[in-house]
């Protein structure tokens, strides 16, 4: 199922709680925003994929769910309005939660589109992260690299029937990280330095991160994956400006930079 686009000017930064939208199950496109959604499928009883504004009863709080229906596996997508050509400077930020009582592990994957309407156009940013709950809300902070897609893209995929997931406080702007020493403050309590020969991170954890992903200067992903035996190899990179992404074994994202001599 295809929603219709309107054209909107570029932005060069988003800052959305999703208060100002209209709540309902059928309420893309709004605000520059748009929907790609998974289609349904011949399972009884018939309830299909949708995007949905939802709202707190108490707080009247909005946030966007995407609900996978009777599609088990099919992805759904929301899009962002149309934003200024990344040029590797910026961070999309969001917090993510499952739905009770539809519980079961979802996975949220950034990524950037050129057309908002034809999804083979997505080019994923960074891994998938695991969504789990009920009551567990995970802030998640992707940098997004120079790309030529003009569409920040959020991929819903579901792992049975009738998952849902929601996120709120959308924000897209200059990137903003942790230094070295700062990095200590995070609740996961996750340091890091490079290492005396500048070939690898040491890093000093209770627990090892689930995924590590750095990035050049301009935005570009130059190294992904794990540590092993509390090191992330950095021996092929070049003397520079790196900026790190960890996602802990909580699922939270951290954000700091190092420098390679």
């Amino acid at each position: 199922m295809l929603t219709a686009v309107t054209a909107n000017a570029q932005v060069a930064t988003i800052n959305q709680n999703f208060d100002n939208f209209t709540a309902g199950n059928t309420t893309f496109p709004q605000i520059g925003w748009s929907a790609v959604v998974a289609s349904p499928t011949n399972s009884f009883p018939p309830v299909p994929p949708r995007m949905i504004v939802a709202a707190d009863t108490n707080s009247n709080n909005k946030y966007i769910q995407s609900y996978a229906g009777n599609n088990p596996t099919s992805p759904s997508y929301l899009i962002t309005p149309q934003i200024v050509v990344p040029a590797g400077d910026k961070t999309l930020s969001f917090a993510a939660t499952a739905v009770d009582p539809y519980t079961s592990p979802a996975t949220i994957q950034v990524g950037v589109a050129s057309n908002p309407a034809d999804m083979s156009t997505f080019v994923a940013v960074g891994s998938p992260v695991t969504i789990t709950g009920p009551g567990t809300v995970q802030n998640i902070s992707v940098p997004i690299p120079a790309s030529t897609g003009s569409y920040l893209v959020f991929k819903f995929t579901p792992t049975i029937a009738h998952t849902a997931i929601q996120i709120d406080n959308v924000v897209y702007d200059t990137t903003s990280v942790l230094g070295i020493s700062d990095a200590a403050k995070s609740k996961e309590e996750i340091k890091f330095a490079v290492n005396s020969d500048d070939t690898a991170l040491q890093f000093i954890t209770k627990k090892d991160p689930r995924n590590i992903q750095i990035y050049s200067a301009v935005g570009q992903q130059v190294a992904e994956g794990k540590l092993s035996d509390r090191k992330f190899d950095i021996s092929t990179l070049q003397a520079g400006v790196y900026f790190i992404l960890i996602e802990t074994a909580e699922g939270t994202a951290v954000k700091s930079k190092f420098i390679k001599k």
